[in-house]
């Protein structure tokens, strides 16, 4: 079993003791992502609505960088901090994965890295 680290200057650096993601015999494991941009390490936007799209991008960033799309992904994880927004981001999220749509689970939670609105991880193969 081989371990490697996926890192891309395309998302966001990690802002704690973690990788981007890590592949371990053909799967990739992409850490949760918040809307911060890549550049400036800032958060973008402060609706769910935009967060929501730069959460996207950064995993989609994430998975070119190893080799995989969307449509290879098995899981995701959604985390919200007041799941009031479940439909604004499940309605941003599906337009990802309009076919064969991954498993899931969507959790509110009290509160998210640097005060974000929505966070969400996902497993997928390459």
């Amino acid at each position: 079993m081989m371990k490697k680290i996926v890192k891309t200057d395309k998302a966001p650096s990690a802002i704690g003791p973690y990788s981007q993601a890590v592949i371990i015999n053909n799967t990739l494991y992409c850490s949760g992502q918040i809307a911060l941009d890549p550049q400036t390490m800032e958060m973008v936007g402060d609706s769910v609505e935009d967060q929501t799209k730069q959460v996207m991008i950064n995993i989609e960033q994430i998975l070119r960088a190893a080799g995989s799309n969307f449509s290879k992904v098995v899981k995701c994880s959604i985390f919200l901090d007041n799941m009031d927004d479940f439909k604004i981001v499940n309605e941003i999220y599906g337009n990802y994965f309009k076919e064969n749509p991954p498993a899931r689970e969507t959790v509110e939670v009290s509160t998210l890295p640097k005060n974000a609105k929505v966070e969400i991880s996902c497993i997928a193969f390459i």
